[in-house]
């Protein structure tokens, strides 16, 4: 099945900037058959793990959290990009594959003491998740795992990672492009 996946996934090379091979989900949102196998499989993944909430990172990270949490009855909360939220936030600083930026989240967004499934399309260098847990144990919430949909494994982004446990349903080990 992570095959499937990775078909639907399309690669654009030199986005955002020259030398960077960017990988599209939206094609996998796209495509109904690959999508729901997606889906399913991070469902089967959490459906014992019993998740309190699930956290979203801005913006494809919306999609996916979304509808994981819809799936099992939990809660959804979202992490976006400074002065997009309308209410008291926590803010955090991070560095990308290729440049910096900076999340919020409300200070209310997940409760003290909950287990949370962060969920993003994309681990690279691992700066965005990083970022996303560290907002939530601002807030006084466990990080019971970081979810993904692709896992770029030729960065750092595990090893940056190190302390959470980091799940991801699809590898790419080098920036080559598919023939």
């Amino acid at each position: 099945m992570p095959e499937q996946i990775k078909k639907s996934i399309r690669e654009i090379p030199n986005f955002p900037k020259e030398g960077i091979l960017f990988y599209d989900v939206t094609t996998l949102f796209a495509d109904a058959v690959a999508f729901r196998r997606a889906i399913d499989m991070l469902v089967y993944r959490y459906i014992d793990k019993k998740p309190d909430i699930f956290v979203g990172v801005e913006a494809r990270g919306f999609l996916l959290a979304s509808t994981l949490a819809y799936a099992l009855g939990t809660g959804v909360a979202v992490i976006r990009k400074p002065g997009k939220l309308p209410y008291k936030t926590y803010q955090e600083s991070y560095e990308l594959e290729y440049g910096t930026d900076t999340m919020e989240m409300h200070i209310d967004a997940v409760k003290s003491g909950q287990n949370v499934v962060v969920v993003d399309d994309l681990l690279a260098t691992g700066g965005t998740l990083e970022a996303a847990a560290k907002l939530v144990e601002r807030a006084g919430a466990s990080v019971q795992e970081l979810a993904c949909i692709v896992e770029l494994t030729f960065l750092p982004g595990r090893d940056k990672l190190a302390k959470y446990p980091v799940h991801s349903l699809v590898t790419y080990a080098s920036e080559e492009v598919k023939k």
